[in-house]
């Protein structure tokens, strides 16, 4: 697999292509950490970003500084990385640096929305409490964290996708981002596949297999098979069709609540 030769093709239909990539990889995660990281209580400093009782439906604001924080924490993330000389392959070098510029222009656009609203960048521990002691000196657990920030920020995006109904213009914008981290996360995938020569670790995900659980279970775990009240579980076995080409097929919400447990433990100290 060509890697740069999937870049090149995106960029001829779309020239902010890079820019719109997405995400995640399941089996190296669960291999390199305990369980005990998807039970992580959520800390109070990143539960006190979203201003409002999780219960209640959050406003326009809510939603957009709760998308800003992951966005700052992606940002951050790959600013971090792509500034360390000997931890990314030079042949991913690119695929990084792209990444970050997007989560750049999300963070921009976010920020711009927001105005004087807009929550004040963290301070984060991408060693998520020495979980990940060497994030940055070994690119096999650094692309394993990535995976599992861009899964998590598709099915965040589409969690509160809902709440921006009222604001059609930044509905849109969203959406968009979520195509973007969408094809982040399938790059990211695909990369962890090629280095470790695996033909079958795909760019999306199948069933709810991934960790942390939390990350591809949740309310709505990614097994799911029903909707709009149809179980298009009916149509596996269909000729080449399997369950597992179904539940592929979509990507399921994540709830706030759900998003701050697994994401909480990076951010350490609010501005």
């Amino acid at each position: 697999m060509d890697i740069f030769k999937i870049l090149n093709s995106i960029e001829k239909v779309d020239g902010d292509a890079a820019g719109r990539l997405a995400h995640s990889t399941r089996r190296m995660f669960m291999n390199r950490v305990g369980s005990s990281l998807a039970a992580a209580a959520v800390p109070t400093v990143f539960a006190s970003i979203v201003n409002k009782a999780y219960g209640a439906t959050p406003t326009v604001a809510d939603v957009l500084n709760f998308a800003l924080t992951l966005e700052y924490l992606e940002e951050t993330f790959y600013f971090q990385a792509n500034r360390l000389n000997t931890l990314i392959p030079a042949k991913y070098s690119l695929v990084f640096s792209q990444i970050e510029k997007h989560e750049n222009q999300h963070v921009e656009f976010l920020k711009a929305a927001l105005g004087s609203a807009a929550v004040k960048r963290p301070t984060f521990d991408f060693t998520y409490g020495g979980q990940f002691a060497d994030i940055w000196t070994n690119f096999k657990t650094f692309i394993a964290v990535s995976a599992a920030l861009e899964d998590t920020g598709v099915r965040a995006y589409k969690g509160q996708a809902g709440n921006l109904i009222s604001a059609p213009q930044i509905l849109e914008y969203a959406l968009q981002v979520h195509s973007v981290e969408a094809r982040h996360a399938s790059l990211v995938r695909r990369i962890i596949g090629q280095m470790n020569n695996d033909p079958m670790m795909k760019g999306w995900i199948t069933q709810a297999k991934g960790f942390p659980p939390a990350v591809y279970e949740g309310m709505i775990p990614e097994s799911n098979t029903v909707h709009l009240g149809i179980d298009a579980a009916m149509i596996a076995g269909i000729g080449s069709i399997s369950k597992d080409n179904v539940t592929e097929s979509f990507d399921e919400p994540l709830t706030m609540e759900e998003v701050l447990a697994i994401a909480g433990p990076f951010i350490v100290k609010t501005m």
